[in-house]
Order: structure tokens, then sequence, then C-alpha cells
């Protein structure tokens, strides 16, 4: 049997007019002879709507009632798009998590999708159904919904396309798929045909919108392709696949940027054995992500200067836990907002010498100053003026010949 699994996203369900416009693409994959899953979000809004009815309620909202209230938005848009399936002739009917069922564990708001019952599925599939599954939740040991991390419909999809050994699962959306870099920031931006799981998972990880990390990491380690396409127009997406099916011709495959961080510097830290662990285990404790971590130490090897970035929704929590840890001791804490991670990602780059100096030099061209470096095997990322982002991303992506 062979199976395509189509999720749509949020934009892509976000009125009854694209609900109808979905249903059209489900009707073209029925009558090419695949056997089809659907996986639906919630319509655009909906579920910031219920989240903010929860906190209008109460300030410390338990979170398996959060779970229950948030889940009924794909309910509603499955509910929806089986309605105008049955409409036009086409045997469809909604699938709640708990209805297939879909396994998960972990805590509330932040579950992981550990088993799928497919019978129940499959048998309707045989029997001529399309099933509409709802996307971003199952159901735990206790019997109570549980949700994913936001985004985690692509999770439920590509998930699905695990357990029901899927041909293909095809990400609809609402841009035409991957693209070299922002196309609100450039014009010449390119939409991407094959990206790696790699290249992918820090483009998304590094700023980049079209996916959630947690999904691609999903993807990757399931080995699912991944197709990205528009549900508004009918045009070739990206796939997301494996590096030995994909055949490079650039050294970087994109451009992805972050415009909420703010970068911390504790100068005259005390130097011991251990003190970057004491820096880092509260913030670690209070669920702060750290990043790009630079560390200066003195000549004569008493004090260090220690840099990291972390997001500005963080700062007064990291501030006040700095100033109170009363394991470290330093001189001064300085702090700089409006700053942006810039990073250049591509398999392309292992083999190949003098990127760094490449992308160092054509900053340095336009006049654009480096405050943080941080690299890995794929990437290269460095923290500039927020201001100046338009312009790096700019210089960048003529350096490297991403607009051709």
């Amino acid at each position: 049997m062979k199976i395509v699994v189509l999720k749509f996203g949020g934009t892509s369900v976000g009125s009854i007019g694209r609900i109808k416009k979905a249903v059209k693409i489900i009707t073209r994959h029925v009558k090419s002879k695949k056997k089809v899953i659907v996986v639906s979000s919630a319509m655009s809004g909906v579920t910031n709507d219920l989240i903010s009815k929860t906190k209008k309620i109460s300030n410390n909202f338990s979170p398996a009632e959060y779970d229950t209230i948030v889940s009924s938005g794909e309910q509603i848009s499955c509910a929806l798009i089986s309605g105008n399936l049955n409409h036009i002739g086409i045997k469809s009917r909604s699938w709640l998590s708990w209805q297939v069922p879909i396994f998960t564990q972990g805590s509330h708001k932040k579950s992981r999708i550990t088993n799928i019952f497919k019978s129940r599925i499959l048998n309707y599939i045989k029997s001529g159904g399309v099933p509409i599954i709802t996307g971003f939740q199952g159901v735990n040991s206790e019997n109570r919904l549980t949700t994913l991390e936001r985004g985690g419909s692509d999770s439920s999809a590509i998930m699905i396309a695990k357990y029901f050994k899927a041909e293909k699962c095809i990400i609809y959306t609402d841009v035409e798929g991957v693209y070299t870099t922002d196309p609100n920031l450039t014009k010449k931006a390119k939409k991407i045909k094959k990206i790696s799981y790699e290249e992918m998972l820090e483009m998304s990880s590094l700023g980049a919108k079209v996916m959630q990390p947690a999904s691609i990491q999903d993807a990757r380690l399931n080995k699912i392709n991944i197709d990205v396409k528009s549900s508004f127009v009918n045009r070739s997406g990206t796939l997301i696949t494996q590096r030995k099916n994909i055949s490079k011709d650039k050294i970087i495959t994109g451009i992805s940027f972050t415009k909420n961080d703010t970068k911390i510097s504790l100068l005259g830290v005390i130097d011991k054995p251990g003190v970057a662990a004491s820096i880092f285990e509260p913030l670690s404790k209070n669920f702060i992500n750290v990043d790009m971590v630079v560390q200066n130490i003195s000549s004569d090897g008493k004090e260090t200067d220690l840099t990291f970035t972390i997001k500005n929704d963080d700062l007064i929590k990291t501030e006040r836990l700095l100033k109170n840890n009363k394991k470290i001791k330093f001189k001064n804490i300085l702090i700089k907002k409006n700053v942006s991670k810039l990073s250049i990602i591509g398999v392309g780059m292992i083999t190949t010498p003098g990127v760094t100096y490449r992308m160092f030099k054509a900053l340095a061209k336009n006049k654009i100053n480096i405050q943080v470096i941080s690299t890995s095997e794929i990437k290269i990322s460095v923290l500039i003026n927020k201001k100046l982002i338009k312009k790096a991303i700019n210089s960048l992506h003529k350096e490297f010949n991403l607009d051709k």
C-alpha cells in the first residue's frame, strides 16, 4: 500500500476558503491512486486565542487542562476538512489523537510521540476513506490529552509517515519552500531544491521559521523525506533529505539570522576549575538557553572574561541569577541589546578551505563589525549589530553566489 502523508499548516487552513483549497490538493492526491493520510494544524490564530483565554482565567493554569484546551483547535480544522471532502463525494472522517490512538510521553506542553496504533487507520484507508488526523497532540499513559511543542503538527506528520511507512511526507505551508535566506530582506533569495537534514536543522535552529528543529530531528532520525510546498500555488517545493541524495554545487546552502538576542559579558571573573559550570548551572535549571560562549583568560591566569548570548525575553531573569550567584565573583557585568546572530550554513564548507576568511572579508568590506564568533562543522555564526543585518545578508548572499 503506497501511502502519502499530507500536512497542512495553520495558514493553509486559516479560513473556509483556504480549507476548500486544501481539499482540492487532497483530491488531486486521491485521484493519483495514492492512499492519503491528512494531518492538520489548527486554523491560524486559533491556538494563540485559546492560550490567551487560559491566561485570563489564571496565571497558574493547570498544564493538563492547558493541553485539553489548546488541542481543540485541531479538532475544528480536521472536522471542517473532512466535512468538505464528504460534501464533494470523497469518504472521510476526522480522527482525534485519542481515537487513533497516538501515544506520548513527557510533560504536558512538551510531550513526544512514542507509538501510534495503526490498525484502525489502516482499516479505514482500506475501506476507501481518507483519515484527517489532528496534529500537535497525543494521549499519555494516564489517558490525558497532551500537546507537543509549538509547531508540533509537523512532528505529528513525520511520525505518522514513519509508523505507516509512507513513501512521502508533504508539508503544505504559506511559502513555496525553503529559501537561501529571508525573501523579505533580499529580493535575490532563491528557493532551495534540495537540502540535507543537517543543514535544515541548523537553519531552523538559527532563525529560519519554515519548520521547527524538533520536527527536522524526527525526520533525520527516521530517514523521512519531507517535501515543503505552498498550498496556495501548484509549484515544486524543497525536498529535505539525506546528504547522500544531494549533489552539492554550492559551498553555502543558506543564511539564517535571529533578531531577539542579548549579549552578556562577565568581566574579571575569578578563574578556578568549574567556574563556567557555576555560572551556567542556575541558568540551565531555569530553562535559559545559552548560546555563543566565548572565554578570554588573562595573561596571569587569575581572571577570565566570559561572554555569551541569550534571548531578550530571558534578560531580567538571567541578570538576577548572575548577580545573586554566590559561587562566582566578577568585577562587572556588561549587557548589550540590539544584536543579531548571523549564520552561514552548508555541508560544502567541510571540504572547502577559506570559507571563514571570505565571510569575514565580505562583512569587513561593508564595515560590519563582528562581536562574537562560533562555529560547527557546517556553520559559522557571528554576532553583529541588529541594524546591519540586511546589509550583512546581502553581502554574504552575493559573496557565496546564492543569488545565481
